[in-house]
């Protein structure tokens, strides 16, 4: 049955009705509930593993918060050591402001299943972008209809988190202590 519906999810999700209309309303749907369960569900992970990113804005200086789908990367051990996430805009002409966001401040945070992670972004390019590109589309087979559909270049992100602040290291158990950033999983991001 999730096979199923899945597909279905992926064709409406790559139609031009939906990229006109699921900008509008995916992403205040996956906000309330991701505030509303204190940070421990986004409504779009039912099909697609989700991230909350605390970007700092390009132009306002201020946080943003934005719902995403994202590509985990994942050790030997199978445990997340970062995370990929794609300007996909739903397939529309314009690169999605989240990216200036990370092109200008590349130190942010993701909020994902209730901990907040401190991570710096890195624009993939080249041989490396390609490699990611073919697991995300074979991830998620919508985004090749997306590139498709645009002239631009659909940015790949990596976002690796800190080292200050990776689990039981040197800030303590969960980078708990203060850090470079200050702040620490669940306080407020510091910029």
């Amino acid at each position: 049955m999730r096979g199923a519906v899945e597909r279905i999810v992926q064709q409406v999700s790559s139609s031009r009705a939906f990229a006109r209309v699921g900008p509008h309303f995916v992403p205040a749907l996956d906000s309330a509930v991701h505030r509303l369960t204190g940070g421990r569900t986004l409504l779009s992970a039912r099909l697609l593993p989700s991230l909350v990113l605390i970007s700092t804005g390009a132009r306002s200086q201020l946080p943003r918060r934005t719902p995403l789908a994202c590509l985990p990367e994942r050790g030997a051990d199978g445990a997340e050591y970062g995370w990929i996430v794609i300007g996909s805009n739903f397939g529309r002409p314009a690169h999605p402001a989240w990216t200036a966001n990370l092109l200008a401040h590349p130190r942010a945070e993701v909020s994902r299943r209730g901990r907040q992670v401190p991570v710096t972004a890195r624009l993939l390019r080249g041989a490396e972008r390609e490699a990611v590109w073919r697991r995300v589309v074979a991830f998620w087979p919508p985004y090749a209809r997306y590139q498709a559909r645009v002239e631009r270049e659909i940015r790949l992100f990596r976002l690796e988190p800190d080292e200050l602040h990776k689990p039981d290291g040197p800030d303590g158990p969960e980078g708990s202590g203060e850090g470079a950033r200050g702040g620490g999983p669940g306080g407020p991001p510091l910029r």
